[in-house]
C-alpha cells in the first residue's frame, strides 16, 4: 500500500504530468471518487450495524436484568416465607408446649439441617425458649458461646422487629459459613411483644445465585450488606455496597423495580437493574459490565473494518485498472492536442475501445486532418494572395466592402527589367525573379508590412492598411533601406549576361486610400486604391530621373524626418497632379554613421550609373 501511494504521489507530480497543467488526472479522480464512495458506504453501513447491534444489546441485557431479578426475587421471597413458615410452625408448637421444645425443634432440625438457631425473645430479649442445632454446631466446629455472643451484638437490630418488620441480616463474618439471621414478630396481631429469630446457612440461597454467562447477580440488606453473592468470599466478609450506585439507587426508590447504566468507583461502566422483594428492604440487584455486552459487537466492527480495508484495496486495484484503461486513451488525445497546439497536424491515433472515448479518437484524427488540409490550404492560398489575409479570411475577421485608411503605400520596380529578360530564357527570369523577391518579399514582412501585388517585376506594398499601426512611414522607409542592403548583398557576385546585377527603384507615400476587397462578383481581392497609390506609383517612375533608389512624397517626410537622413530633390511635376510635388531621396538611418552624405555617395553605393537615358 505505502510503495502505491508513493507512486500516486510521484505521478501526481506537476513535472510528470503532460504539460504541467493536469494536477489530478482522471485516472486517479476515479480512484479517489470510487474509494470515497466505498468508504463512507461501508463505513456508514459498519456503523449503523453496530449501533443497531449494540442498542438491540443493550436492550435484551436490560431484558435479561430484569427477568433474572424477577425470577431471583421469586426464589429468595419464596424460601424466606418457607423459612419463616417453618420457624412459626415450630415456636408455635413450642410455645403451647414448652415441656417438649427440643423434640418439637429437633424434629426440624432433622428435616431441615441449615437451620442453626431458633428462639423466641420478649421485648427485653430475654428468651422465651432458645434451642441450637447441636449436629450442626457439632459438624461445622462451632461453639454456643460462639451463637451467643452474636445474639447480643445484633440486638439493637432485632429490635426493630418489634416495631412488626423483619430484619434479615448477614451474620456470616461471625462464622465460617454463610449465614443467614432472620427475624420477625410472632404475630402481629396478638402478640407484639415476641419475635422469632432464626439462624439458617444459606446453601440454598448460594446455589440461587450461581448464575452463568456475563451477568453478575446478588441479594443486598436494607443497610447495604451482601446477604448473597455468586462468590461465597464477598458473603463471609459481610462487605457493604453502598458505595454502588445500583445499591443507591435503589435504596432511594419509591418503586419495587428499575434499571439504569453507571460507573463504579474504578471507572467500570455496568448496566444494572434491582428489585426489591418488599421484605425487609432486602433488594436483587443484577449488573453486567458494557465491556462484555460489547465484546462481541466491538469484535463484528473489527472484523468489519478488516473486511472494508480488504475491500476498498481489491476496488482500488480493479478501479485503477479500469481507470487505466480509461484514461491512457485520453491522456493519449491529451498529448495529440498538444501536437495540434505545436502545429503537427499529422497525428497517428487509433481507436481501441468501441465506447465513446473510441468514437471521440475517431472525430480527433479526422478533426486532425481537416485542421492539417486547412492549413495546407491557408499556406497556399498565403503564397498565392497573402498570408495576413489568409489568416484574416479563415478567421472570418475580412470584411466585404471598402474602409477609410490613413496609411503608408510602397512601390518598387527592377531597372532595365525588359532588356535583363530579353537576355535569358524564360525559365532562368522565373528563377532570378523568385530570388529577388523572396528577399525583398521578407524585408517587408519583417517590418510589418502586407503585399498587396506583384506586378511583373514591380512590387506593391502597404503599412497601416491591413494592420492599424501607428509609426506605418516609418516602418516603410525601414523596408525600403532594408531593400537597399539585401540588393547590394544580393547582387556580390553577380554581374554576367546569366546574372545581371539588379537595381530598383522604390517609391513611398503616405495618405489616405480606400482598402478592402474589390473586385467583380467571381473573383475579388483585398487592395488600397485611391490617389495616394497612384502617387506613391508615380513617384517610384521619378527614381529614373533623378538617379536615386528610394524616393518618399512630402507627407512621408513629415513622419520620418526625425528617424532618417533625406535629400530634397525640389518640386517635380507627376503625371495627373495639378500642382508640383516635393519628393526627397533617403539617403540612410540616422543612427548610421556610415550612410551616404551626398547624392554622388549614393549613386556610388547602390551602382547607379547617372546616363542620359534609362531603357528598361
Amino acid at each position: 500500500m505505502k510503495t502505491i501511494l508513493l507512486k500516486l504521489r510521484t505521478l501526481l507530480s506537476k513535472d510528470s504530468l503532460p504539460h504541467g497543467e493536469l494536477q489530478f488526472p482522471i485516472r486517479y479522480k476515479l480512484l479517489l471518487i470510487t474509494s470515497v464512495v466505498l468508504l463512507i458506504s461501508m463505513s456508514g453501513i459498519i456503523f449503523l450495524a453496530s449501533y443497531f447491534f449494540r442498542k438491540d444489546s443493550e436492550v435484551r441485557v436490560k431484558e435479561n436484568n430484569i427477568k433474572i431479578n424477577e425470577i431471583l426475587s421469586l426464589k429468595v421471597k419464596s424460601d424466606l416465607h418457607s423459612i419463616k413458615q417453618d420457624v412459626h410452625i415450630t415456636a408455635s408448637a413450642i410455645l403451647r408446649n414448652p415441656n417438649s421444645a427440643n423434640a418439637i425443634a429437633k424434629e426440624l432440625f432433622e428435616e431441615d439441617q441449615n437451620f442453626l438457631l431458633i428462639g423466641a425473645y420478649d421485648v427485653s430479649l430475654n428468651p422465651k425458649f432458645e434451642t441450637l442445632n447441636d449436629e450442626f454446631l457439632q459438624k461445622y466446629d462451632y461453639q454456643k458461646s460462639e451463637v451467643k455472643e452474636l445474639l447480643r451484638n445484633i440486638q439493637p437490630k432485632l429490635k426493630k422487629s418489634f416495631g412488626g418488620t423483619t430484619v434479615i441480616w448477614n451474620a456470616s463474618p461471625r462464622f465460617r459459613h454463610p449465614i443467614l439471621c432472620l427475624s420477625f414478630p410472632l404475630s402481629e396481631s396478638k402478640d407484639t411483644h415476641t419475635i422469632l429469630v432464626t439462624l439458617v446457612k444459606l446453601d440454598s440461597l448460594l446455589d440461587a445465585f450461581q448464575t452463568s454467562g456475563p451477568v453478575e447477580t446478588f441479594l443486598v440488606s436494607e443497610d447495604g450488606s451482601v446477604l448473597a453473592h455468586p462468590d461465597a468470599k464477598v458473603v463471609l466478609s459481610g462487605i457493604n455496597l453502598n458505595d454502588l450506585p445500583i445499591v443507591e439507587r435503589m435504596k432511594k426508590s419509591t418503586v419495587d423495580n428499575g434499571q439504569f447504566r453507571y460507573e463504579s468507583k474504578d471507572g467500570v461502566s455496568y448496566l444494572g437493574s434491582f428489585k426489591k422483594l418488599g421484605l425487609g428492604g432486602v433488594g436483587v440487584i443484577s449488573q453486567v459490565r458494557e465491556a462484555k455486552i460489547f465484546e462481541e459487537v466491538n469484535n463484528i466492527q473489527k472484523r468489519n473494518v478488516y473486511i472494508l480495508i480488504v475491500s476498498l484495496a481489491l476496488s482500488f486495484i480493479v478501479v485503477y485498472i479500469f481507470a487505466k484503461s480509461l484514461s491512457t486513451p485520453i491522456l493519449k488525445l491529451v498529448d495529440a492536442s498538444e501536437e495540434i497546439r505545436r502545429g503537427n497536424y499529422h497525428i497517428e491515433l487509433h481507436a481501441t475501445t468501441h465506447d465513446e472515448i473510441g468514437t471521440l479518437t475517431k472525430s480527433f484524427v479526422s478533426m486532425g486532418r481537416g485542421l492539417e488540409e486547412r492549413e495546407k490550404l491557408k499556406d497556399s492560398f498565403g503564397r498565392f494572395v497573402n498570408q495576413d489575409i489568409a489568416e484574416l479570411a479563415a478567421k472570418g475577421k475580412l470584411s466585404l466592402g471598402g474602409q477609410r485608411k490613413y496609411c503608408t503605400i510602397f512601390f518598387s520596380d527592377i531597372r532595365s527589367f525588359t532588356a535583363i529578360s530579353e537576355k535569358l530564357q524564360p525559365e532562368e527570369v522565373v528563377e532570378f525573379l523568385n530570388q529577388y523577391m523572396t528577399e525583398m518579399v521578407k524585408c517587408v514582412q519583417e517590418t510589418g508590412g502586407t503585399v498587396d501585388k506583384f506586378i511583373g517585376d514591380a512590387i506593391m506594398a502597404t503599412w497601416g492598411a491591413l494592420r492599424d499601426s501607428k509609426h506605418h512611414a516609418k516602418l516603410t522607409v525601414e523596408a525600403a533601406l532594408r531593400m537597399r542592403d539585401k540588393l547590394i548583398e544580393f547582387n556580390k557576385g553577380r554581374g554576367t549576361v546569366k546574372k545581371p546585377i539588379i537595381q530598383i527603384g522604390c517609391g513611398i507615400n503616405t495618405g489616405y486610400v480606400i482598402a478592402g476587397q474589390i473586385g467583380s462578383s467571381d473573383k475579388m481581392e483585398y487592395t488600397v486604391i485611391g490617389d495616394s497609390v497612384n502617387l506613391a506609383s508615380r513617384v517610384e517612375s521619378l527614381n529614373k530621373e533623378t538617379h536615386t533608389d528610394i524616393l518618399i512624397t512630402e507627407t512621408t517626410y513629415q513622419e520620418v524626418k526625425s528617424d532618417y537622413h533625406v535629400l530634397s530633390m525640389g518640386e517635380i511635376e507627376l503625371k495627373g497632379k495639378s500642382k508640383a510635388q516635393k519628393v526627397y531621396a533617403v539617403l540612410g538611418r540616422k543612427t548610421d554613421p556610415n550612410y551616404p552624405k551626398n547624392l554622388s555617395e549614393l549613386q556610388k553605393l547602390v551602382g547607379i550609373t547617372v546616363v542620359k537615358k534609362g531603357k528598361k
